[in-house]
């Protein structure tokens, strides 16, 4: 039976050959190998050497492929937006209903946040303004595209309220989000950033589910607590 992780291992390696093929060797493995530093330690604190240093390369390496370390910030980012795109699209395949989504996606989240580092959209704001611009347009048309479809089935399912607004509400929530990552609104000693996202989540849904989908919302929390115990 396959895990989480070994599903994200998986996902991963499918996005990597997509941007470089099928033999994607080095040049993969530097981004794949950058990415996994950008998410544990923010993007200003990793250098080239860092980089060079985690996969037992030397620097000249790194730049017989890429010119600089903007480069390799935009394409992990790339390979990140190419792996929620998959995820994200497998949630919504995959689920019965609009629910279920939300619980799918609420478990990609524990993934994605899991050792994210709260500096990370600010130092890619700061740094790397094509980066940046790349991410506001994955965040303020895909992801809040996604959010708008999962809010019209649920409200055709009677799980979601017929009063919401979906353009509005997948607004708010893709803003709320980035919120927090916010570090002057929520200082990282005083908030984790898994446990503060997933609050945020489920202070959201508890906001827009009718009685029917509140149920069915606290039969799958309760069938992943179950799941995570076994």
């Amino acid at each position: 039976m396959e895990t989480l992780e070994t599903l994200e291992i998986q996902i991963v390696s499918i996005v990597l050959q997509k941007i470089f093929g099928a033999n994607m060797s080095i040049e993969g493995n530097i981004i794949a190998g950058a990415g996994e530093l950008f998410h544990k330690y923010g993007i200003r604190s990793v250098s080239m050497d860092d980089i060079a240093r985690h996969l037992s390369i030397s620097k000249k390496t790194i730049y017989q492929y890429y010119k600089d370390k903007d480069e390799i910030v935009t394409l992990a980012l790339k390979a990140h937006m190419d792996h929620e795109k998959l995820e994200y699209g497998e949630a919504c395949k995959e689920s019965a209903n609009a629910i279920e989504e939300l619980s799918r996606v609420s478990k990609c989240m524990r993934s994605d946040f899991k050792d994210m580092n709260p500096s990370l959209l600010f130092d890619m704001q700061k740094y790397h303004p094509n980066a940046w611009k790349l991410w506001m347009d994955f965040k303020n048309e895909y992801i809040k595209n996604h959010v708008v479809e999962n809010l019209k089935r649920g409200i055709e399912e009677e799980n979601f309220r017929k009063e919401i607004d979906p353009e509005a509400m997948a607004i708010f929530r893709v803003e709320q989000v980035q919120m927090a990552f916010d570090e002057t609104i929520f200082p990282p000693d005083k908030f984790r950033l898994k446990e503060l996202q997933l609050l945020l989540f489920d202070h959201f849904v508890h906001g827009i589910v009718t009685e029917k989908g509140k149920v069915l919302y606290e039969q799958y929390l309760k069938k992943e607590e179950i799941n995570k115990i076994n």
